[in-house]
């Protein structure tokens, strides 16, 4: 069944929370994405080696790892949740902002080092943020809290990408870094001023606890081989788009455009693709449901990585640059990742939120981390126009195991 109530009516004061907790969840990601990558290759350094820093992010990966320590344990005395925040939030202000300030040809192994400490402390923000969301907001708020986290997260993007690329153009990298890092000052005033949530259940009484029970539900509650085929879904869902994305802004210089082309594109109509993605796709889900919005925004997802490949032919246009940063914000961004984000909370049992969407989310950040890492020796024997197509290849094995994972007419889908 889905729901008839105006999305309007659920706006309140936690999901205007979550508004700037997602984008303080998204900013250190699309820094190291977009904003570092660009610092890097103005350095000098060559595709291949900027594929291979990605393996600095596993954290994103591995996250459910230490997530069972982040339910177990308190660190400051404003609560659980909002204390683990406080700190990641804080910390992260402070080694974005000390990035800017090595030198790329000097101290690139220290650079690697501060880049795996901001993936570590960014990786951790989202496993509380992650938990928080599901905590703090009602059943009904669920589909659109997805929606609102996503839309917050992507249109971080736009600092690093659209105001860092722009500033960068004439301003000194020290600057552009230490500016970008400002922007998570209202995260962390946001997790001051909000309310810690309510605890659902008792909290892990020891370690073993947190571990082992979170694991024990997931493969029990349906047996293994149905935990599998949603781990493996997870996995390859968004692969195609990630690893199209994954050096986007060395194809665009690549092909042409300048660090101020690419900031005022993304700028233009990233911003505005975004908002629109996250709304019509949490307005959408709410009248599709969740199982038949993987369906159509999946295939969006993938018709967006096509835009590359169309750029890869035609060149340096600043006005299909423009278009295809608006789509791919949209449809891949927007539309697929809210579906997803709201697949994965569905998947989840509210006694074990933490680590239970810190495992999905860390198997969804899988090709981001390690295959991309591959990215850029196959753009080196591919080309741009052929990885493109591959990419596009790539989205649709996930497709395929849609109706045993969400079968469009499910009589108990549920928005």
């Amino acid at each position: 069944m889905t729901d008839t109530r105006p999305w309007y009516s659920y706006i309140n004061g936690r999901t205007v929370s979550i508004l700037f907790l997602g984008f303080s969840s998204g900013l250190p990601l699309y820094t190291l994405i977009y904003l570092m990558q660009a610092w890097l290759a103005k350095a000098g350094l060559d595709v291949k080696a900027l594929g291979l820093f990605g393996l600095a992010m596993f954290p994103y990966t591995f996250k459910f790892l230490w997530a069972p320590f982040m339910d177990r344990y308190t660190v400051l005395p404003i609560g659980r949740r909002r204390g683990w925040m406080a700190v990641t939030q804080l910390a992260l202000f402070a080694f974005i902002g000390g990035l800017g300030m090595l030198d790329p040809k000097l101290e690139l192994s220290l650079i690697a080092v501060v880049v795996f400490l901001i993936a570590f402390l960014s990786a951790s923000q989202d496993v509380v943020i992650d938990a928080y969301r599901r905590e703090i907001l009602a059943e009904e708020e669920q589909g659109l809290g997805a929606a609102i986290i996503v839309n917050a997260y992507k249109a971080a993007s736009l600092i690093p990408s659209a105001l860092g690329l722009v500033m960068a153009d004439s301003q000194p990298w020290q600057i552009v870094f230490w500016t970008v890092a400002a922007f998570m000052l209202p995260g962390l005033l946001c997790t001051l001023l909000a309310k810690e949530p309510v605890v659902y259940g008792e909290p892990p009484k020891n370690l073993q606890e947190a571990v082992v029970l979170p694991f024990r539900e997931f493969v029990l509650r349906d047996g293994w081989k149905q935990a599998m085929f949603i781990i493996a879904f997870v996995l390859l869902y968004k692969i195609g788009d990630t690893m199209s994305t994954a050096l986007s802004t060395k194809f665009f210089l690549d092909i042409g455009f300048s660090t101020k082309d690419i900031g005022l594109a993304a700028n233009a109509t990233g911003w505005w693709a975004s908002l629109a993605g996250g709304a019509v796709g949490g307005i959408w889900m709410i009248k599709l449901g969740i199982n038949r919005a993987l369906w159509v925004f999946g295939v969006l997802q993938a018709i967006a990585i096509l835009g590359f490949a169309w750029l890869a032919q035609v060149g340096p246009d600043k006005l299909l640059l423009s278009a295809v940063f608006g789509f791919e914000a949209f449809a891949s961004l927007g539309l697929g990742s809210a579906a997803l984000v709201a697949f994965m909370s569905r998947a989840t049992d509210p006694r074990y939120t933490a680590t239970q969407y810190a495992l999905f989310s860390s198997l969804a950040a899988v090709p981001r981390t390690f295959i991309n890492s591959s990215v850029g020796y196959i753009v080196a024997e591919t080309g741009w126009f052929w990885f493109f197509i591959v990419c596009f290849i790539l989205a649709f094995p996930a497709m395929m195991m849609l109706p045993k994972i969400a079968p469009w007419n499910s009589p108990n889908e549920k928005a």
